[in-house]
């Protein structure tokens, strides 16, 4: 009863402090599989789609003051799909991974947005994890190898000296925590998404791959801010 109340309140249009709020509360209760199972609809997923600005179309991305609401809308994305196999499948129905390889492209290149990417490429990986279906829609349908590369490759910061050659600066200082903790999200994304792609067929699949090893080079000659995130990006 808890949390179909607060996704009441989710549902109409309250302040900004308040959904953040309301959704940390969400964020706790969602840890609970008991407390998920009458909670699991359709229409409850699709108000927190909404908060996390999943329909970039309708609602982009645009007001700075909204991003701390779309973060939490993410998180407990995150934690009902973990814990939920009803939400998982339907994220299918909802579309979910298409939304947020849209969000994804709608961040590119824009201030202030490390958190909601990361929580995004959380979301991926664990979709990309825990069904199969969602991954060959990643694969195949959405371009999902190519989007992940890119937010690995904005994450690290990467520059080209040749098509298949990054920029080695031993120099440069190491990257922040939020750019180590979205770089090492779309890692396990990018795992889960090629992990059947063994079999190149396609010469933009041959250049992909390619592409792809020049940045986890890359990534293995770049350190996170501490020795541990540098482990765990390795």
């Amino acid at each position: 009863k808890l949390c179909e109340g607060i996704l009441n309140i989710l549902e109409k249009d309250t302040k900004t402090s308040c959904q953040v709020t309301c959704l940390e509360a969400l964020r706790i209760l969602s840890r609970d599989k008991k407390v998920l199972v009458p909670v699991t609809t359709k229409r409850n997923m699709q108000i927190l789609m909404k908060l996390a600005k999943l329909d970039t179309v309708e609602d982009p991305l645009e007001r700075v003051s909204e991003f701390p609401v779309i973060v939490e809308a993410l998180k407990c994305l995150c934690n009902i799909i973990f814990n939920s196999s009803v939400a998982q499948k339907l994220s299918l129905e909802l579309n979910l991974a298409a939304m947020l390889c849209n969000l994804l492209q709608e961040c590119k290149d824009r201030q202030l947005v490390d958190d909601i990417k990361c929580f995004d490429l959380r979301l991926l990986f664990l979709l990309s994890l825990l069904h199969t279906d969602i991954r060959a829609q990643l694969r195949q349908e959405l371009q999902g190898v190519q989007v992940l590369i890119q937010a690995l490759e904005s994450s690290l910061s990467v520059r080209w000296t040749e098509e298949y050659k990054a920029a080695e600066d031993r120099d440069r200082p190491p990257l922040s925590l939020q750019e180590t903790d979205c770089a090492i999200e779309a890692l396990k994304a990018l795992f889960n998404v090629t992990l059947d792609s063994w079999n190149v067929h396609s010469k933009n699949e041959s250049h992909q791959f390619r592409y792809m090893a020049a940045i986890l080079r890359h990534c293995l000659l770049t350190t996170g801010p501490t020795e541990e995130k540098t482990e765990e990006l390795h």
